[in-house]
C-alpha cells in the first residue's frame, strides 16, 4: 500500500516526495511552499477524518504519512489521498 500511495504522489504534479521511502513512512509536500503545506495539514487534521504529522527536512515543512496500522486497507489510503487532493484543491482556489 505504501508503494501505491507513493505512486499517487509521483503522478500528481503538485506534490513531491522529500525523502526515500524504505518502509511505511512517506514524507512529501505540496510544491506551493511551507505556508501552503502548514495550512493544508492543519485543515486535514481539523477535519477529524485523517491525522498527519510533519517535520522539517532541509529547512522545508514536510508532511509525514505513515501506513502501518494493523487494520488499514487499501480503501483507507485511497480515502486519505482523495481528502489530501480535495484539500489542496480548495487551498489552491482560495490562494489564487
Amino acid at each position: 500500500m505504501t508503494r501505491e500511495f507513493v505512486s499517487w504522489i509521483e503522478q500528481d504534479h503538485r506534490f513531491e516526495l522529500t525523502a526515500p521511502v524504505p518502509l511505511n513512512l512517506i514524507c512529501f509536500r505540496h510544491k506551493a511552499g511551507d505556508i501552503f503545506n502548514e495550512k493544508m495539514v492543519d485543515r486535514l487534521n481539523k477535519s477529524g477524518k485523517i491525522y498527519l504529522t510533519h517535520t522539517r527536512l532541509r529547512d522545508q515543512f514536510v508532511i509525514r504519512f505513515c501506513i502501518g496500522q494493523t487494520y488499514t486497507d487499501r480503501r483507507h489510503i485511497q480515502e486519505a489521498w482523495k481528502l489530501i487532493g480535495q484539500t489542496a484543491d480548495r487551498l489552491e482556489e482560495e490562494l489564487s
